[in-house]
């Protein structure tokens, strides 16, 4: 096949694909070079990279950089590199979808993906709930706290940050009871069971992390029934359910465990799971695994391993 020329200003570039057929590299490793801007001269027209026909072959032993192996490497770079289209794109307006779905939020998914791609609301014509906006963009931000810190331990400080972080700015998130940040101060249900009393929340939070980071070599069982725990404790007045799965997101990371979103339309099986879970733990880790699946869905598409 002939090599596809693009006119420059004084020289001639090539494509993403020439380059790497080229170098004998894949594609996502020539967008990493050029993301990191280890190719002089390349430069992006839309989501396409333009590469100088003579440019040379980054050393990594040199430059010090290797193409991300893992899909926790993948998703820092693409965070850093603000790489649109990609594995962290998808994530972003995906996770934050369907979790914030399943909470009862109005936005749709074109709504969602909006806000995220143009950092602005845009919709004439149409009511929308304030705090349904503030959440889906705090949410955001909540992702990338994941993934920034995906290799450290799961603390208490980290998930009270991770709800400051969603909650902030929400109009109830202003009430002197509501406590963005910190531990419930009223008792709460959760899907009409009782959960753990306000008093006695700091305890078992500490309980269930002490018992959880002594494992060394966490499975997907370990990571689900910590999320079933976390969520009979119910430590927070309001934003439980978003807070404990972006939790399991971040600790399938740690892990080396392929990710996974619970999906709006798996709401009733997810909350039966969680429901079911001291009794039986098969209807929850059915329905993860399921969710898993779907997942790795986008990672074929995206090419990247598992």
């Amino acid at each position: 096949m002939s090599e596809r020329i693009i006119q420059g200003s004084s020289m001639n570039y090539v494509s993403v694909a020439d380059t790497a057929k080229k170098w004998n590299m894949s594609e996502r490793a020539v967008r990493n070079y050029c993301a990191q801007n280890k190719i002089p001269g390349a430069f992006i027209t839309g989501k396409t990279w333009n590469v100088p026909k003579d440019a040379v072959k980054p050393s990594r032993a040199n430059a010090g950089f290797s193409a991300p192996k893992t899909l926790l490497d993948i998703l820092k770079t693409e965070q850093t590199a603000k790489i649109s289209g990609g594995i962290y794109h998808k994530v972003q307006i995906e996770l934050t979808y369907n979790s914030n779905h399943i909470e009862g939020s109005r936005l749709t998914h074109e709504q969602t993906r909006y806000i995220f791609e143009t950092n602005t609301i845009g919709f004439a014509g149409e009511s929308m709930n304030v705090d349904d906006i503030v959440e889906t963009a705090n949410h955001f931000k909540c992702i990338d706290m994941i993934i920034s810190r995906a290799r450290y331990a799961l603390s208490e400080r980290f998930i009270k940050e991770l709800h400051l972080t969603l909650k902030g700015g929400a109009s109830y998130a202003r009430r002197d009871w509501f406590a963005a940040g910190d531990y419930k101060r009223m008792p709460n249900e959760a899907g009409g069971r009782d959960t753990t009393p306000p008093e006695e929340v700091s305890a078992a939070i500490g309980a269930l992390l002490a018992e959880y980071n002594a494992v060394k070599e966490k499975t997907l069982t370990d990571i689900i029934g910590f999320h079933a725990r976390f969520e009979s404790i119910h430590p927070f007045q309001d934003g439980n359910g978003p807070v404990g799965r972006l939790i399991m997101f971040k600790e399938c990371l740690r892990n080396g465990i392929v990710p996974f979103i619970i999906s709006d339309e798996m709401k009733l099986f997810y909350y039966r799971g969680l429901h079911e879970w001291n009794s039986e733990k098969s209807y929850l880790t059915d329905t993860c695994l399921a969710a898993q699946d779907a997942f790795k869905k986008y990672l074929d598409y995206f090419r990247i391993g598992y």
